[in-house]
């Protein structure tokens, strides 16, 4: 049997200003002075009867100062493009900031209940596997925070993982400058704290304990650099209610058909559920010995093994990413200005120098 992944816990637009109806300008707009911007009118030149002004010169005038207008338009606009610009910059690093506050928060609380891993990852899995693609309904919201969904039969023996994470964002919320993190984002993001640590300890067993040489190992030809998309989708909302009963199965009573058509009914397959062995409940190998028992399955559970005894992991880890990605993503619009806030202005005519 291969080795189990739990079992190594311990485009910039250039605007060139365009002038009135004049045919070159260079000394307007001195910052684009290289640029020589000449507008021709079609027909312009012709010597147009009064019969055929109307119909000709008209018309051509008309069409000429829409487009120079418009092109005027679009040069006085650089202003405008630059403030939001900085005020894009500006939103970037303070969610960049909170997120790695945030996961570094996470770190520390996984590191310190790593028997809690195995539910840490089914609670992101349930939350997740509520979604409904006829109906657009459920996926990663939160829902799984309320009792009446959390004592679902299929939700037993992960409560804790909750009350951790629930501990966690007290101390998160008390930092956070752009509001309180959304449930849906703390589940899924602790899911990915809890495969990275996994992936790191890994590697650095594989390194026969050494820390540095294992950090080095991951760093260097691990997945590290593969959570990209991952990051970005930082900004899920929490729904303010529970969703339906009936979504979600009982993994660890599951036959592997049953299992196999949930993975489908949400757009995935047996490639999916194989890499995702480790969410199904908390004895890896107990899973992927039944979903060996399907040919369907069999072969990307033979496979993620095999990569799972390489020293980078390289298939396994890509793919678990790549899985997860998606699947914390279904049901939801991402808010790429959540957790941001206003700045404050200095006002420079009161400062005392």
């Amino acid at each position: 049997m291969g080795v189990s992944f739990l079992s190594t816990i311990s485009p910039l637009l250039l605007r060139v200003p365009v002038p009135s109806l004049t045919t070159t300008t260079t000394n307007r707009y001195p910052s684009y002075a290289k640029y020589q911007v000449t507008v021709r009118c079609n027909k312009m030149e012709i010597d147009a009867t009064a019969e055929d002004e109307d119909r000709i010169y008209r018309r051509d005038i008309l069409k000429c100062a829409g487009v120079t207008i418009g092109m005027e338009l679009m040069a006085s606009s650089g202003l405008f493009v630059e403030k939001a610009s900085a005020a894009d910059l500006i939103q970037r690093r303070q969610r960049s900031e909170f997120l790695s506050s945030l996961k570094g928060t996470l770190s520390t609380a996984i590191n310190g209940n790593v028997e809690l891993i195995p539910s840490l990852l089914t609670l992101a899995l349930n939350d997740a596997m509520t979604y409904d693609k006829a109906t657009k309904s459920g996926g990663a919201n939160g829902s799984i925070r309320f009792s009446s969904e959390l004592s679902r039969p299929e939700n037993k023996g992960i409560s804790a993982a909750l009350n951790l994470l629930d501990e966690a964002k007290k101390e998160i919320d008390s930092y956070s400058k752009g509001g309180p993190i959304s449930y849906a984002d703390l589940i899924q993001y602790a899911a990915q704290g809890v495969l990275k640590s996994t992936f790191l300890a890994s590697a650095i067993r594989k390194c026969g304990g050494n820390e540095e040489k294992g950090r080095l190992v991951y760093t260097a030809y691990g997945s590290s650099g593969q959570w990209g998309l991952f990051d970005k989708q930082f900004g899920r909302a929490d729904t303010q209610e529970p969703d339906p009963e009936g979504r979600v199965p009982l993994w660890v009573n599951a036959s592997v058909k049953e299992m196999k058509d949930k993975f489908v009914a949400i757009g995935f397959g047996p490639r999916q559920l194989a890499v995702m062995s480790a969410f199904l409940g908390p004895d890896q190998a107990a899973t992927e010995a039944l979903l060996a028992t399907d040919p369907d399955v069999s072969r990307w559970v033979q496979k993620y093994q095999r990569s799972r005894e390489t020293v980078s992991e390289t298939d396994y880890e890509v793919d678990l990413i790549t899985t997860l990605t998606k699947l914390s993503s279904l049901g939801q619009q991402i808010n790429y200005e959540a957790y941001t806030y206003p700045v404050r202005r200095v006002d420079l005519s009161k400062l005392k120098l």
